[in-house]
């Protein structure tokens, strides 16, 4: 009995997250399509042309994974953020956290939204993608692995931004002044190769970089960091970001007045 009502609550979760992410399509799917489609046509075919090849491939190749994975890192990130939040101030995450779902139910149906809206909108921009060029897929499942855990990591990273908010400012400030510059600085438009020395033992700090570098190999066969250490580092942000919003909600910080 405990079984199937876990599994109806789990699955209730992920419905009503699919749900608001079709619901506003709008607001969800079109604003990154249409940002992705900018990038590519300024940055990949009119200055990529100026710029020459990078890594091997051409510019516009080279950036195409690094585009696909910012997609997925803020709209996984943006979805757990704005749906926990609002379950906040709607004052239902009560209903939540009184049920019979344990934690760490509750916080794999949140997580499993941020994926299915990181991987919706990184489709669409693949999409996209093959509108302006070619793509070959090195290792599909590096490419895969990569989105999969680089979602779940800004998921979880979504909801303890949403847990510590206590308004609406609060839920964008991180995505602003924090998301933002480390994905633009993450080696998604540029190769740390052509960085000063000093500037890349920097970048080396940035856990996007590694992401991005990672789902790049998966598609191109290149990267600027050791594989293996990138998928450590997502694996292991992974596994402590899952345990602390477990243990948030089991305390009830955030989410008690």
């Amino acid at each position: 009995m405990l079984l199937k009502t876990n599994i109806v609550g789990f699955n209730t979760i992920v419905i009503r997250e699919f749900s608001r992410i079709i619901r506003i399509w709008g607001q969800t799917i079109v604003p990154p399509a249409i940002t992705a489609t900018l990038y590519f046509v300024i940055f990949g075919s009119l200055i990529g042309r100026r710029i020459g090849d990078m890594g091997g491939y051409t510019y516009i190749q080279y950036i195409a994974p690094g585009l696909i994975m910012m997609s997925v890192i803020t709209n996984s990130y943006g979805n757990v953020v704005s749906s926990f939040f609002g379950a906040k101030f709607g004052k239902h995450i009560e209903e939540l956290l009184v049920s019979p779902l344990p934690g760490w139910l509750i916080v794999g149906g949140y997580m499993m939204g941020g994926i299915m809206r990181g991987l919706i909108v990184g489709g669409v921009v693949t999409i996209i993608t093959l509108l302006f060029t070619h793509m070959k897929i090195y290792n599909v499942g590096v490419v895969i692995s990569a989105v999969l855990l680089s979602s779940i990591v800004f998921s979880l990273a979504g909801m303890i931004n949403a847990v510590f908010a206590k308004n609406f400012d609060q839920i964008s400030f991180i995505p602003t002044f924090v998301l933002t510059p480390l994905t633009y600085l993450g080696g998604v438009f540029y190769t740390i190769t052509l960085l000063p020395q000093w500037a890349q033992h920097i970048s080396y700090a940035n856990p996007i970089l590694y992401m991005v570098n990672a789902f790049r190999y998966g598609f191109l066969g290149v990267s600027d960091v050791n594989v293996g250490l990138a998928y450590s580092i997502m694996i292991g942000a992974a596994v402590v970001l899952y345990v602390s919003c477990v243990w948030l909600l089991h305390r009830g910080v955030g989410t008690r007045e």
